[in-house]
């Protein structure tokens, strides 16, 4: 089966076991319906006819949902495409932060308290530590994407962080960082720890967790994990720019699970790809159907939710005029990358002027008309 619809199939034959077993919520419904509509007629298309055998080719439009395997691949490349214009030539730096699994099943029932602490603590951490150190001392720039999942698709909430290796300081200079990597992980590990707690407990006090009921839980849960060592995973440097380009293509519109990870359906299971990190190898993982459908649901963001966001000198109302100040200061221009916008621009031309057909192999593909959707037919049914 094509892999473009693989996914289709599954949510259509799995999701009736879903169902009977816990009740969807608006976006959890929302998502599969849209992941079933997907480059099918329901939502209509361009009809393509090659100029020498006249074969028609129909090409149905995507639903452009950002929890759609099949759409993002498309929208990560334009986005990359767009983020070219901001990159430094410097040195750049990966943090993941990481929650303690205690916090699971309230990351459930309330995921845009959650969501939302995760990314306000991981910044004040990194802003608060920046404003006091010596080596680089003032504000840093930041790109974050939220990320829920582990290989086997199980819950794993944890935030991957993208900084250019400067800060701009208080006499309005810019600071290069010199160091292999950015902070000392352990001090900011216990920053975080600290901070994402009292927001939580804050949360808490001011009734934003009112689903969590059991007594005592939230007072026990976070007295629990303030005993544990938090996890902050960095890496060395990044020095090259091209490299940077695909950390971010890597952790910006990615899904729970890409389809080039699922090998194949049967009448009950599903096979995919995962990575064991405990020995580094690649494995495959059978999952019973309705499982892997349940895990594959627990990714869904609410309504509205930014996974994506920028701060410092990089957030969107002042990243134009603070980049421009930061080249001025460290005197260089970034070229823009050559690969990446050859691959952009074949995104963006129209398939009549780049793929050939698929059965005779010498005519081109043209456009002839529009297939209507599901919803501009019945308007014109009724009209």
């Amino acid at each position: 089966m094509n892999n473009h619809f693989i996914f289709a199939q599954i949510v259509q034959q799995f999701l009736p076991h879903v169902r009977q077993k816990q009740s969807l919520s608006p976006q959890q419904a929302s998502s599969c319906q849209n992941i079933l509509n997907c480059h099918t007629q329901k939502l209509g298309g361009l009809d393509y006819v090659c100029n020498s055998c006249a074969r028609h080719y129909p090409q149905y439009h995507s639903c452009r949902h950002r929890h759609c395997p099949q759409c993002q691949q498309k929208a990560s490349e334009h986005w990359v495409a767009q983020r070219q214009a901001d990159m430094l030539p410097l040195t750049y730096f990966h943090l993941v932060f990481t929650l303690p699994h205690e916090f699971n099943g309230w990351a459930q029932l309330h995921p845009e308290v959650l969501y939302h602490c995760l990314f306000q603590c991981v910044w004040a951490t990194l802003r608060d530590y920046s404003r006091n150190n010596k080596q680089l001392q003032g504000q840093l720039g930041m790109t974050a994407a939220l990320h829920t999942w582990g290989q086997s698709l199980n819950q794993h909430v944890h935030l991957h962080c993208l900084i250019p290796g400067g800060a701009i300081n208080d006499n309005q200079g810019f600071a290069r960082s010199r160091r292999e990597y950015l902070y000392p992980h352990r001090v900011l590990a216990k920053l975080f720890r600290g901070k994402m707690v009292s927001a939580l407990r804050k949360a808490w006090k001011e009734g934003q967790l009112h689903r969590v009921t059991r007594v005592n839980e939230i007072g026990d849960t976070l007295n629990t994990v303030m005993k544990k060592d938090w996890v902050i995973h960095t890496k060395p440097h990044i020095k090259k720019p091209e490299t940077v380009i695909a950390y971010l293509a890597r952790y910006t519109y990615r899904t729970a699970i890409s389809l080039s990870r699922i090998i194949s359906v049967d009448d009950s299971t599903v096979y995919f790809k995962w990575k064991d990190y405990r020995d580094n190898q690649q494995k495959i993982m059978p999952l019973e159907g309705g499982e892997f459908l349940r895990r594959f649901l627990l990714h869904i963001l609410p309504k509205g939710f930014m996974r994506i966001r920028h701060y410092g000198y990089l957030a969107n109302r002042v990243r134009v005029e603070q980049l421009k100040k930061i080249r001025d200061w460290i005197s260089e221009e970034k070229p823009a990358n050559p690969k990446l916008m050859q691959r952009f621009m074949l995104a963006t031309t129209p398939v009549e002027a780049r793929i050939p057909c698929p059965v005779c192999k010498t005519g081109r593909l043209f456009l002839r008309g529009l297939i209507l959707s599901e919803k501009e037919r019945r308007q014109n049914v009724m009209v």
